[in-house]
């Protein structure tokens, strides 16, 4: 017998229990246990990522030497090459790959609709999962890395101390909440739009730039270098970076934790508020 068509209009309420926490903790251990599946994929696509990396030393050489001057928006040569290797640790941790993308197919497509039929959150489900996605990976390419970093050891002038080390590791940490609300909250697009492709690749190119993975936002001339520090992308390449460097301390480091914070909540607000407006014109049919 088929069943009724229904149509699914209300959300399930927020994860907050215990019994839920406990839920996407298996959800994780599940997604995790998936990913490590497949190590040596990790390992050898983490070794093949490297390769851009000593393209990009060859070209900053090539900058420095046709400028003629042995600093470029405050950093030396050697810094540079530290900066652009310690944003690839940045992305590692803010880069969400087919998040957004894969939101907008389950609107598009109705299989969104698992999520309200099961006592499951879409938010929470996908958080849990990229948790484990990000694990598993860290620990996979914690040995390529370590290697790459010790080769490349000359450019950097050591470990930051104590407190600078602590506040690195809390912004790599807000770089995975921003980076994961950010991309949720693109991904809810499709709620509105059929087809969100072209609109994905403009946000995600746009933001590949300016969060500073290209290159330090020092480097823009005023005021676009100012107001990019300001905004929630910087969070996600170049802020976790500097902070590394010891280029920002005390107080502005301070604030920035704080204002990293604050954007992490708001995208947060902002996704579960996206999805909450986007299920009052869903509507999925049959069964």
């Amino acid at each position: 017998m088929t069943p009724p068509d229904v149509a699914f209009t209300l959300a399930p309420p927020p994860p907050g229990s215990l019994h839920a926490l406990v839920k996407y903790a298996r959800i994780f251990r599940v997604a995790l246990i998936e990913r490590m599946t497949y190590r040596g994929d990790f390992l050898i696509g983490t070794v093949l990522r490297f390769l851009p990396i000593v393209t990009t030393i060859l070209l900053w050489r090539a900058i420095y030497q046709g400028s003629g001057q042995g600093e470029l928006g405050g950093f030396k040569y050697r810094e540079m090459i530290a900066y652009l290797l310690l944003t690839n640790i940045s992305r590692m941790f803010s880069s969400m790959p087919k998040l957004a993308a894969g939101i907008a197919q389950e609107v598009r497509e109705g299989t969104l609709k698992r999520y309200l039929i099961q006592p499951l959150d879409l938010l929470g489900f996908l958080f849990a999962s990229r948790v484990a996605h990000k694990v598993a990976y860290v620990s996979m390419s914690f040995l390529p890395y370590a290697a790459l970093f010790y080769l490349c050891r000359g450019y950097f002038d050591g470990f930051p101390d104590g407190l600078q080390m602590l506040a690195y590791a809390v912004s790599l940490i807000l770089a995975f909440v921003v980076g994961f609300y950010f991309e949720a909250s693109v991904g809810m697009v499709g709620f509105w739009f059929l087809e969100v492709t072209s609109v994905l690749y403009i946000v995600m190119t746009l933001n590949f730039f300016i969060s500073g993975h290209m290159l330090p936002l020092d480097l823009l001339p005023q005021p676009w270098s100012t107001l990019l520090k300001l905004l929630p992308f910087q969070y996600m390449a170049y802020f976790p970076a500097v902070v590394f460097q010891g280029k920002i301390r005390g107080a502005e480091l301070a604030f920035h934790l704080g204002l990293e914070l604050f954007w992490a909540v708001a995208f947060a607000v902002l996704a579960r508020t996206l999805y909450r407006t986007g299920l009052k014109r869903y509507s999925a049919f049959g069964g």
